[in-house]
């Protein structure tokens, strides 16, 4: 019998991953990258007003690229054999679509109107909609917010989408709808051309966009047009069904077979979000907190549906019958900034350097090697001196909020800090302090769980920082206290977007058998020392302390 294959696709922050996997097997025959080129211009963004917008042009050139360059380097009888494709995305990132589901920004009118383009997740700009929409929300008797974790973000769907309403006349006349990058997607593929045939997923729906089946779907029309009447542009309800990335979307049309290189016969999957899918990339458990490390965090956990008991965990990024495993209910939580944080410090340490840099008198040729090593290395070398560091109740301590709170008790508005500074504190030292506090920002979401009912049995990390710093996983398992499992899978992301692939095509019957197929397993278990963990803890009442400070000023 010949192997089957499929496609999954991961579009993060920066890049969006291709990967062509065996579906028996688990072997990724081939994989592809392409980063955004207008994103990495920083076109349409403004991160003074948090302000962070996608072109979906660097989607559609991202799509066409990474699977192509998964075609080219491979057999015609595996192409032949290439059965499904799924897509995770970032979320909550939507944007405004006409009648025919093709977004804004595609259209000559609206090509360079941030408007109409993809909200990215880390765009904070409807912080004052997502706290007219808290407030709103307590004036129902059905509490609409309550498995959003009862604290809506402005991170998430309606926030922005009232922020578009409101920010620009003509993208709110335009639109007909508005939806998830991830649904797009399959949309897409799908060759889709009416706005009602849009396959929505449970997983954006219910964690971002105040979906749920205890309260009927979306709340009432009343619910909006009572908070803005510029919802009454808009049907009601905006979507009235939602679907696991199980499902078949449909099959990939004739325009995107041809551009891609496939058969029309492969079948395209519902979409999700990365880090749920990442999860499951993960080979995630219930009752272990499966973390998503990049630029953020994404904290997934599952339980079964049988164990639900009336668990209600508030201050979370919501909780989701089907959003990670059919049959599960999902939690997400997380931190608004982590890697992100680390980017942060070496843009501090390095812009003004860089800039001498390039105006000096050395060569062109010098100048690139100067800043490309400066680049690759400055991380791994503060990492590796921030090792080394004694230190004790009085070193320099930070609070990791740069990018507001996700998790617990969403809050944007906070702002980071970084305390007992002298002038004996240096780069190694501050980055330390940098490190432990994104640390203690996990200890805080594995404590909050526990409090709330659900219990921890261990911790799997995944992503890019849980593959390539030591340092960081070591001082998280320190901080934490618990040992900490690391996943063998690069692509976490794609590899689950790949197993939910394998379901959509019938070579699996459940997304659970398919991870035991196809999953990597793990390479690095990161063990406390106890000797550590009394230092982190005692550190921990003091962040904590300053971080209640902070909040109440």
């Amino acid at each position: 019998m010949d192997d089957k294959y499929v496609i999954g696709v991961d579009y993060g922050t920066a890049s969006v991953r291709s990967i062509l996997v065996n579906a028996h097997n688990g072997t990724i025959v081939a994989e592809a990258e392409y980063e955004y080129p207008r994103w990495k211009k920083g076109l349409y963004c403004n991160p003074s007003k948090n302000q962070f917008r996608q072109h979906p042009m660097d989607y559609l050139e991202g799509l066409e690229f990474t699977i192509k360059n998964l075609i080219e380097n491979v057999s015609k009888g595996i192409i032949q054999n290439v059965k499904a494709i799924t897509i995770d995305t970032t979320g909550s990132t939507p944007g405004p679509v006409d009648k025919t589901g093709t977004p804004l920004a595609l259209k000559d009118e609206f090509k360079d109107n941030p408007n109409a383009m993809f909200f990215l997740w880390k765009d904070h700009t409807a912080m004052k909609e997502a706290d007219e929409i808290n407030n709103h929300a307590k004036i129902f008797e059905t509490n609409y917010i309550q498995y959003s974790g009862c604290i809506y973000s402005s991170e998430w769907f309606w926030a922005k989408l009232l922020y578009a309403l409101r920010a620009d006349t003509k993208v709110s006349n335009d639109m007909v709808t508005w939806l998830e990058h991830c649904d797009w997607m399959s949309f897409l593929l799908t060759g889709g051309t009416d706005y009602k045939n849009i396959k929505r997923s449970v997983c954006a729906a219910g964690h971002k966009a105040l979906w749920s089946e205890e309260h009927g779907g979306l709340p009432p029309e009343e619910f909006f047009t009572s908070l803005d009447p510029l919802f009454k542009n808009l049907e009601h309800p905006l979507f009235s069904e939602t679907f696991t990335s199980d499902t078949v979307a449909g099959n990939l049309c004739a325009k995107w077979a041809l551009k891609l290189g496939l058969d029309e016969n492969v079948k395209v999957g519902v979409g999700a979000l990365d880090a749920h899918l990442g999860a499951v990339g993960g080979q995630i458990k219930p009752y272990y907190l499966s973390k998503v490390m990049g630029t953020s965090t994404c904290d997934m956990l599952v339980i079964p549906r049988s164990d639900k008991k009336q668990i209600l965990v508030p201050g979370i990024s919501g909780q989701v019958d089907g959003s990670i495993i059919p049959g599960m209910i999902g939690f997400e939580a997380g931190q608004s900034a982590f890697g992100d944080v680390y980017d942060w410090f070496k843009q501090l340490l390095t812009k003004t350097t860089f800039d001498y840099i390039l105006k000096s008198d050395l060569d062109d040729e010098v100048k690139q090697q100067l800043i490309k090593s400066i680049e690759t290395n400055i991380l791994m070398d503060l990492s590796e001196a921030a090792k080394r560091l004694p230190f004790d109740a009085y070193s320099e301590l930070a609070v990791d909020w740069f990018n507001g709170r996700r998790t617990p008790n969403a809050n944007p508005y906070l702002k980071a800090g970084i305390f007992n500074l002298d002038l004996a504190s240096d780069a190694p030292n501050i980055f330390r302090s940098l490190v432990e506090t994104t640390c203690f920002g996990s200890k805080k979401i594995v404590e909050h769980f526990i409090e709330k009912g659900i219990p921890i049995k261990g911790i799997i990390a995944l992503g890019g920082v849980a593959r390539k710093s030591d340092f960081v996983m070591q001082t998280m398992a320190d901080v934490i206290g618990v040992p900490i499992k690391v996943n063998t899978a690069e692509q976490s992301c794609a590899l689950g977007s790949a197993m939910f692939a394998t379901v959509v095509a019938g070579i699996y019957d459940d997304v659970e058998t398919a991870a035991s197929f196809l999953g990597q397993g793990f390479d690095k278990i990161y063990k406390p020392d106890l000797e550590s963990t009394k230092l982190y803890n005692e550190r921990y009442k003091a962040y904590q302390q300053i971080g209640d400070f902070l909040e109440a000023k």
